[in-house]
């Protein structure tokens, strides 16, 4: 073998990180290369990697941006760019142009495996019909891929990477299905249950309800971010549905188990569509229980919080902060006004009595409401064959027409119709609960209501702030003088109140 004076840069790509992880399409490319070159008397000098899709500009890629600023580095020395397959180049022809003007201005020497370059216009018309030819094959590929995607979504099949709360598990003769990831589906089910009831005031108290949790996914910098809790809230799949318009798929329902009720999603879709959210604070007094609860007597203002330094240790106080108030900079000890607050908690325990008599009200109600929820049955299948009904007559019109611009509003009511069944096709699906059921759920409530006294002192932050919620409809007015104010009590406490 006669060695040449000549270096070589070798230059391997595959599409995705999945194949460097899955195979070692990278290595058997430089191996390749490399015994091309030791056949030529070529120096390897440099290897340049990518792990980048073929489509689009060169630019984009950045192995082969390094191999090029490589180049540019040394213009004196003599260069050979060397490929194993001519598509690893670019499978896009504009782009494969481009790449070869960019080597031919730099002087270097292209090789190829499986493919002799040659600077005649057959050469180049050989070169342009070869990567014209893997520009086609990547969009047949594409176009593949899709129509599989699209034929697996039309059967029920979520096909796209599992949303937080699923993970992918094989299924005999079904491929993979996504199923519930514990402990995470219970915890992206109880941030839509919270932020539908009021429980969560805001988007970002659902977020730092998941930064509670140290599995939750996060990113690099270790946080959970408010644009993340927004795709999680507006996430179709959470349903057991599929919904694309780019397919356009809608509502559709899917083999995978629902974590939230169609329901239950809609009423956090329509909150968010009625709330402005506030962006995070850092410093958002989850120490104090009485945030956002207590007001100010004086100019009926929230109290703020705050830790102050001691000689040995830091004190949480509570305070006023309202310029012009009399009660203006002057501190509440926490323990102070959280004790005085518990004790208005503590007249809230009604007697034994009361208890019964609340829970024979409560079973009277149960029943109303299952004789009602059996009407309602009926009813939603009266409307269930209305609406396709509707979407049958709609799709035949869209059928008939002609005119684009009659189209498009007709397959948005179709999609509004779609959804509409969705939601009372998974009505129809529940079950009217069972007699049995009414003490199982009883027993919760009838805690809470014979005792809050007990939740708000061994529950934890959010505990006590819900039974704040549950109790008293007003905020606590709080004097420094007099104490604090017994608020307007809520329904509940009300009616147990007014029974004799």
């Amino acid at each position: 073998m006669i060695r040449s004076n000549r270096k070589a840069v070798i230059y391997c790509r595959v599409s995705s990180k999945g194949q460097v992880s899955d195979g070692n399409g990278l290595e058997s490319q430089e191996t390749r290369c490399r015994q091309f070159a030791e056949s030529k008397g070529y120096d390897v000098v440099m290897v340049f990697p990518d792990t980048f899709t073929g489509a689009g500009s060169y630019v984009q890629r950045p192995g082969m941006v390094a191999l090029l600023s490589f180049l540019d580095a040394q213009p004196d020395e003599d260069f050979a760019v060397i490929f194993d397959d001519l598509k690893r180049a670019s499978r896009d022809t504009r782009a494969f142009l481009d790449l070869r003007e960019a080597f031919r201005m730099r002087g270097v020497v292209v090789e190829c495996l499986n493919f002799k370059f040659e600077d005649t216009p057959e050469g180049e018309f050989i070169e342009t019909i070869i990567a014209a030819q893997g520009a086609s094959e990547r969009k047949q590929n594409q176009r593949q891929v899709s129509q599989k995607m699209k034929a697996c979504m039309e059967s029920g099949y979520y096909v796209h990477a599992a949303p937080i709360g699923y993970k992918y598990a094989a299924v005999r003769g079904r491929g993979k299905m996504l199923f519930p990831d514990a402990p995470l589906a219970s915890i992206i089910k109880e941030a839509f249950e919270g932020y539908a009831s009021g429980r969560f005031a805001s988007q970002a108290e659902v977020t730092r309800f998941f930064e509670r949790y140290p599995e939750f996914p996060r990113n690099k910098h270790g946080r959970v971010v408010q644009q993340h809790t927004a795709d999680i809230l507006t996430h179709t799949a959470y349903t057991g549905h599929i919904h694309s318009d780019h397919y356009g798929i809608h509502w559709l329902k899917a083999h995978h188990q629902a974590i939230v009720s169609l329901e239950l999603f809609e009423r956090v879709q329509q909150r968010r569509k009625g709330v402005t959210y506030a962006p995070k604070r850092a410093n958002i007094g989850d120490d104090f229980a009485l945030r956002g609860t207590v007001v100010c007597d004086c100019c009926e203002t929230s109290f703020r919080s705050s830790w102050t330094k001691g000689a040995t240790k830091l004190y949480p106080y509570y305070l006023c902060q309202t310029k012009g108030c009399d009660a203006y900079g002057k501190s509440i000890p926490r323990d102070t006004l959280e004790g005085e607050v518990g004790d208005l908690i503590k007249t809230l325990q009604p007697t034994q009595g009361l208890i019964a008599v609340a829970s024979a009200i409560f079973r009277q109600v149960w029943d109303i409401r299952r004789d009602q929820a059996k009407a309602l049955r009926a009813s939603s299948k009266r409307e269930l064959t209305r609406v396709e009904k509707e979407i049958n007559a709609v799709l035949d019109r869209i059928m008939s027409a002609s005119n684009a611009a009659i189209i498009c509003p007709y397959e948005d009511k179709v999609e509004g119709l779609e959804r509409q069944r969705a939601i009372l096709t998974e009505k129809l699906g529940k079950e009217v609960e069972p007699k049995g059921a009414f003490e199982e759920k009883l027993e919760l409530a009838l805690t809470f209501l014979s005792n809050p006294w007990k939740v708000w002192e061994n529950g934890g932050i959010y505990a006590r702030r819900l039974v704040l919620k549950l109790a008293f409809t007003t905020p606590i007015q709080y004097c420094r003088n007099k104490g604090a104010r017994t608020p307007v009590l809520s329904l509940l406490f009300k009616a147990l109140g007014g029974v004799s």
